[in-house]
C-alpha cells in the first residue's frame, strides 16, 4: 500500500468492518494466537452496593433450631400416635408415645431458648399475638401445647386422674399437627431463597417427616403387638415426606440447587435412603422384634438428616447472591417493543 492509496475517506478499496471478527470467532482465533491469554470482559458476579450481602444469612445455631425443627416434628406426630393408642386400646403404644411427645417438646423448647440466649426473650414473644406472623403464633402454640404433653405424662407415671390424662392427651392430639408443621410455614416466612421459594411443599415435607420420627420411636418402643398404627403411619410419612420433597424441588427452579450441593446434598440422600429403607423394613417387621427395632432407628436418623439437610441448604442459599438476584430477575416483566 502507497501514499497515493490513502484517501479521506479511508484506504481505497478496502471494506469497513468486513475484516474485523467478532463475537465467538474471534475467542477462538485470540484462542489460537496465544493459549495464554484471558478474556477482556470477567464473569458476571452478583454483589451490592459497598461490598455487603444481598441477604444477611440466617445467624441461629445450626445444632439448637435444626434440633427445634426435628423435636418438633417428633412431639407433635408423636401426640397423634398417643391419642390413636389410647383410642384403639392399645396401652403399649400410647405409653411410650406419650413420653416421646413430652420429652421431645421439652427438649425442643430447651434448643430454641438455648439460641435465643435468655428464657425472658421468649415469654417476651407471649406479651402480643400477631396472627400475620408464624413466630407469634408458634411461641403461642408451642405454649398450649408443652402443658398439654407433660400433663399427659405425668397422669401416665401416676396411673391415677384418667379422665385428666385423656382430656390432656386429646388437647395435645388436636394441636400436634400444627406443632408438626408450622415450622416450615416460619422458614418459609423468610428472604431465604431454598426456604421461601418451596413454601408451598414445605409443610407436607416436615408433615411426613414428623410422621416418620414418630412411628420410628413407637417401633422401638412400642410391643410388636400393638405397633400396627405405627408401621402404617411409618409407609403413609415416608410417601408423603420423599414425593412431597421431590415435588419442592421440581417447582423451585433455580433454588433448589443447593439442596443438591456440599453438606446439604449427603445429608438429604442419607435422608432418602433411610426414610425409605425404614418404611420397607416397618412394613415387613411384622412381630420381628429386631426387625422393627432397625426400622426404627433408620426412620429416626432419616427424620433428622432430612431437618438438618434443609437448613444447610437454606443458609446455603443465603450465602449466595444468585439464588436472590437471578429469580428476581427472571420475574421481571419482558421489555415490549
Amino acid at each position: 500500500m502507497s501514499e497515493s492509496d490513502v484517501t479521506r475517506d479511508g484506504v481505497r478499496g478496502a471494506r469497513p468492518g468486513r475484516e474485523v471478527v467478532t463475537g465467538a470467532h474471534a475467542g477462538r482465533r485470540r484462542g489460537r494466537r496465544g493459549r495464554g491469554e484471558q478474556p477482556m470482559v470477567p464473569e458476571a458476579e452478583f454483589s451490592s452496593y459497598y461490598g455487603t450481602p444481598v441477604l444477611n444469612k440466617p445467624t441461629w445455631k445450626p445444632l439448637d433450631i435444626a434440633g427445634y425443627l426435628y423435636l418438633g416434628g417428633l412431639a407433635g406426630a408423636s401426640s397423634l400416635l398417643a391419642a390413636g393408642g389410647r383410642l384403639t386400646g392399645r396401652p403399649g403404644l400410647a405409653a411410650p408415645a406419650t413420653f416421646s411427645a413430652a420429652g421431645a417438646i421439652s427438649l425442643s423448647l430447651a434448643a430454641l431458648v438455648h439460641d435465643l440466649g435468655r428464657p425472658t426473650r421468649f415469654l417476651n414473644m407471649l406479651r402480643v399475638f400477631k396472627p400475620t406472623s408464624p413466630m407469634s403464633v408458634g411461641s403461642w402454640l408451642l405454649a398450649a401445647y408443652a402443658p398439654l404433653t407433660l400433663t399427659a405424662a405425668a397422669t401416665e407415671v401416676a396411673g391415677r386422674y384418667r379422665l385428666l390424662g385423656s382430656a390432656a392427651t386429646a388437647g395435645s392430639a388436636v394441636l400436634g399437627p400444627a406443632v408438626a408443621t408450622y415450622t416450615a410455614v416460619l422458614l418459609s416466612d423468610t428472604a431465604v431463597p431454598s426456604w421461601h421459594e418451596g413454601h408451598r411443599q414445605l409443610p407436607f415435607v416436615f408433615a411426613g417427616s414428623a410422621a416418620t420420627a414418630a412411628a420410628g420411636l413407637a417401633l422401638t418402643a412400642a410391643p410388636v403387638a400393638e405397633a400396627g398404627p405405627a408401621r402404617r403411619l411409618a409407609a403413609l410419612g415416608a410417601a408423603l415426606e420423599l414425593g412431597s420433597f421431590q415435588l419442592m424441588k421440581r417447582r423451585m427452579g433455580l433454588a433448589a440447587e443447593p439442596y443438591d450441593q456440599g453438606r446439604a446434598r449427603l445429608l438429604l440422600r442419607a435422608a432418602e435412603a433411610l426414610t425409605a429403607g425404614g418404611a420397607a423394613l416397618a412394613l415387613c417387621s411384622g412381630r420381628r422384634r429386631r426387625l422393627a427395632a432397625a426400622a426404627g432407628a433408620a426412620l429416626l436418623t432419616g427424620s433428622a438428616a432430612l431437618r438438618f439437610g434443609v437448613f444447610d441448604a437454606g443458609v446455603a442459599s443465603a450465602e449466595d447472591p444468585k439464588y436472590t438476584v437471578v429469580p428476581q430477575r427472571d420475574r421481571l416483566p419482558a421489555p415490549t417493543g
